[in-house]
């Protein structure tokens, strides 16, 4: 008996082989369509909030396969929703698909929409005879604007039996382990004069940003080593002979936990504090998004996508590799926090170069990176098949 989704009661036999062949037919069929949607997405990188042209090319793929879609959804301009069938078991299938400033899809956001485009085409003719609703989300702002957040708390995803996607990675990885993440703008405001004839009546907002950098760097000394700090200054200054009034940047704290990435956060912000204390400057601290949570992997989906994946052909990594990419942060966190669901990686045979990378971009086009695709739309399906047709069913909690 599984737990995913509380279902309370065992469904009647399938023929699961059959289903399985059903939805890798279905993938074969629209692989050229997935390829080009991929392609597509990759060529005209748009970032978080911004993707408009995006959350278009995903819904009307799936508008063209009969899929009810809603968009806009739930108030956001670059969400949507796309619905087929109406079984009582709701599967969410969740497409990613912005992009990084100045690295495009360096971290294979293309691949995700695709795929959850894919895995979507192959259930949906399955439905009625398993009973689900299949649900594709498309999710905007991962990368640091906390999109699922967003649509979290206007009420999206609670009625899901299970949420799914699988991510881009150099190499396989079947749990994600994330860290939970805080994302933080941080500005200093000072008073502007002439460095050389007048610095006495300035107050250097430049300065109080390398005082807390310093400070930063060794806090870092006493840190757990599993936890992350790190940012970009993105405003320093004008001219030389100015002294800076603004300096601006953006910083991420990450730890295992939300509660662990609390208690962080107040030892980061002193550092900060520190600059302004230093140097006279006024200190504001705005949160970018909520914070994202750690992820919490819903044991009998894994174990289907894992078996899946072997079968499939896919190959794991040994845990030395794995260990690192699978700590990388994701809003799907909070999603994991209120209802089942897994997060695998899909290698694109991209070492030595990973995620957020100009050369990892470089690789999420091409034969390795369409297999990914391909793959991970029949993993997913497969995955939902076997859970459905092997679990409870049919009376959520």
């Amino acid at each position: 008996m599984s737990d995913v989704g509380g279902l309370t009661a065992m469904t009647p036999p399938r023929d699961v082989t059959a289903l399985k062949a059903s939805a890798d037919h279905a993938v074969a069929t629209a692989s050229a369509d997935l390829i080009r949607l991929s392609e597509t997405l990759h060529a005209h990188p748009e970032t978080a909030w911004q993707e408009h042209r995006a959350a278009r090319w995903v819904g009307e793929a799936l508008a063209t396969a009969g899929f009810r879609v809603t968009a806009p959804y739930l108030g956001l301009e670059t969400a949507l929703l796309a619905e087929a069938g109406s079984g009582p078991v709701i599967i969410g299938i969740m497409a990613e698909y912005d992009a990084l400033p100045g690295l495009g899809h360096a971290c294979g956001h293309n691949l995700i929409a695709a795929s959850a485009v894919g895995a979507g085409l192959a259930l949906a003719p399955l439905a009625d005879e398993l009973g689900i609703t299949v649900r594709v989300y498309g999710t905007p702002a991962e990368e640091g604007g906390g999109g699922k957040i967003e649509l979290l708390e206007a009420g999206a995803f609670a009625d899901l039996a299970l949420a799914m996607m699988v991510h881009p990675a150099p190499v396989d990885v079947a749990e994600a382990r994330p860290f939970a993440v805080s994302h933080s703008h941080i500005a200093y405001d000072g008073v502007s004069a002439h460095a050389a004839a007048y610095p006495d009546q300035g107050v250097n907002a430049n300065d109080a940003f390398l005082v807390a950098q310093v400070a930063l760097g060794l806090l870092r000394q006493q840190l757990p080593a599993d936890t992350r700090v790190h940012g970009i200054q993105t405003l320093g200054g004008f001219a030389p002979n100015a002294i800076p009034e603004r300096t601006e940047g953006r910083w991420y704290v990450r730890a295992n936990s939300l509660a662990e990435l609390a208690v962080l956060e107040e030892r980061v912000n002193r550092c900060f504090e520190a600059g302004a204390l230093a140097t006279g400057a006024t200190l504001t601290i705005t949160p970018e998004s909520r914070p994202y949570a750690e992820f919490r992997t819903d044991a009998t989906a894994l174990a289907a996508y894992r078996a899946n994946a072997v079968a499939r052909g896919r190959i794991f990594a040994d845990p030395e590799v794995a260990g690192r990419m699978n700590r990388a942060s994701t809003d799907m966190g909070n999603v994991s926090q209120i209802v089942p669901a897994i997060h695998p990686y899909i290698g694109v045979d991209s070492l030595p170069y990973g995620n957020h990378q100009k050369e990892f971009a470089a690789a999420c086009v091409g034969p390795a990176a369409e297999k990914a695709l391909l793959d991970a739309a029949v993993l997913m399906a497969w995955t939902v098949i076997d859970v459905v047709s092997t679990t409870p069913q049919k009376e959520l909690s």
